[in-house]
């Protein structure tokens, strides 16, 4: 299938469209600042709260608990509410969130804090996806999504070189308390200038509120089998990258590895580049052949699975420089792939069901994270910190969401081909 075309009705895009759609990324970016932040701070908060590695681990599950959760709930808020509200809601959520983790005096109350960001930080991708498709025309819908991600990235990146800094420059609480004010500053940009959609572009109204309509759009979006194999591609796809940049690559580096942690935060930033590259080119490659999306998903996997076994099963105590740099640049390509999850969700709903279906779809691979996230940190405390039996968790993940790609792979196709049947027949008989 070749790229898509511009559709009736197509919101124009250009300039405007580009600055709408940049406050969204905005917020979408600090979200991830924050949302990473741990992923820096992690030997920092075993010492600051005196827990174990299953304790620690439950700061990040516990945050993704909340994430994966809202993404349903916030797909349909998206679709009845529209973004600038639900984008409202999640910046002053996961700011409090910041605020108060940098704050908290005790486990507990750290805890709730991390629960408070990943409930703000859930309502900002989905929110920021159905804001690129109400300003830019429907063949650019790839490129978009892929560039959202890349942003996000970015602000992985920033918590990888900036924050990781900080935090042995000035301190746990001036580290996370300054960099709660981000948060102020995009709800501000947010407020005064943030446009759902433009001119002449107003969405039907919503259908009344309530059980009947949950029920009928989240069914609706399930029985499609595009919504159920982008959620398979982005649950096999995005947790080994999120599992490692999240909370467990630096102790892995460090500990495992036995590199400094100047050393090992610049692998984690490899990580980061590497992904911010190949999303360039993935969205470009699935905006021109739609055919590519599942052999780029297949094959992000296997090169993961590859480089994990390489890397856990290298003879003597720790694995060469050469293999962890080529391990990280891989683990590059998983968010860019998991991006492909969305790709088969979008042409397989309606623009009304597309908040609801993205969030099925971003469901996927959070929930992976938050599994892995547990499993390591269980095993890491039965093992006495054995590294190697705790990441051979990532490959029954894997090996489960292949077997459901490869289910669903060929039912997807023949649904698009026969909602573009449809369409065409449609097209024709549009009066003139």
């Amino acid at each position: 299938m070749s790229a898509a075309v511009s559709l009736p009705g197509d919101p124009p895009g250009g300039r405007r469209a580009a600055a709408m759609w940049g406050i969204g990324i905005a917020v979408y970016f600090v979200a991830v600042i924050f949302r990473t932040s741990l992923g820096v701070a992690g030997l920092d908060a075993a010492d600051r709260f005196d827990v174990n590695a299953s304790a620690l681990s439950t700061f990040s599950i516990v945050q993704l608990l909340v994430y994966a959760g809202m993404q349903i709930p916030v797909g349909l808020m998206v679709d009845r509410w529209g973004t600038k509200k639900v984008l409202t809601l999640g910046v002053v959520l996961f700011t409090v969130g910041q605020l108060g983790f940098a704050l908290s005096p005790s486990y507990g109350t750290a805890l709730a804090a991390r629960a408070l960001l990943g409930c703000g930080d859930a309502m900002t991708f989905i929110a920021v996806l159905r804001l690129g498709t109400r300003w830019f025309p429907a063949r650019r819908g790839p490129l978009i999504a892929q560039v959202a991600a890349l942003c996000g990235m970015a602000g992985n990146l920033v918590s990888t070189l900036v924050l990781a800094r900080m935090l042995h420059g000035v301190g746990w609480t001036a580290t996370f308390a300054g960099s709660s004010l981000a948060g102020v500053l995009v709800l501000v940009l947010l407020t005064l200038f943030l446009k759902d959609h433009p001119e002449g572009h107003e969405p039907a109204p919503a259908e009344h509120a309530g059980g009947a309509y949950v029920r009928k759009q989240i069914a609706a979006s399930w029985r499609e089998p595009g919504t159920r194999l982008g959620m398979w591609v982005h649950f096999t796809t995005q947790f080994p990258a999120m599992v490692f940049l999240l909370l467990w690559g630096m102790p892995f580096l460090v500990e495992a590895q036995g590199l400094s942690r100047a050393t090992a935060g610049e692998l984690l930033t490899l990580v980061v580049l590497s992904n911010m590259a190949l999303g360039l080119v993935f969205g470009q490659v699935i905006a021109r052949h739609h055919e590519a999306r599942a052999p780029l998903a297949l094959g992000t996997v296997g090169a993961t699975a590859l480089l994990w076994a390489a890397t856990l099963a290298y003879p003597g105590d720790h694995a060469p420089m050469w293999l962890l740099i080529t391990l990280c640049a891989v683990l590059g390509a998983c968010g860019p792939a998991s991006m492909i999850g969305f790709d088969f969700a979008r042409p397989a709903n309606p623009p009304q069901r597309q908040g609801t279906a993205s969030g099925i779809v971003n469901m996927g691979g959070f929930t992976a994270s938050m599994t892995t996230l547990l499993a390591v940190g269980l095993l890491l405390d039965a093992t006495g910190d054995n590294y190697r039996i705790a990441f051979a968790s990532v490959f029954v993940l894997e090996a489960l969401g292949i077997a459901q790609i490869l289910r669903l792979r060929k039912r997807t196709a023949r649904r698009e081909r026969d909602h573009l049947v449809a369409s065409r027949v449609e097209a024709v008989h549009v009066p003139v």
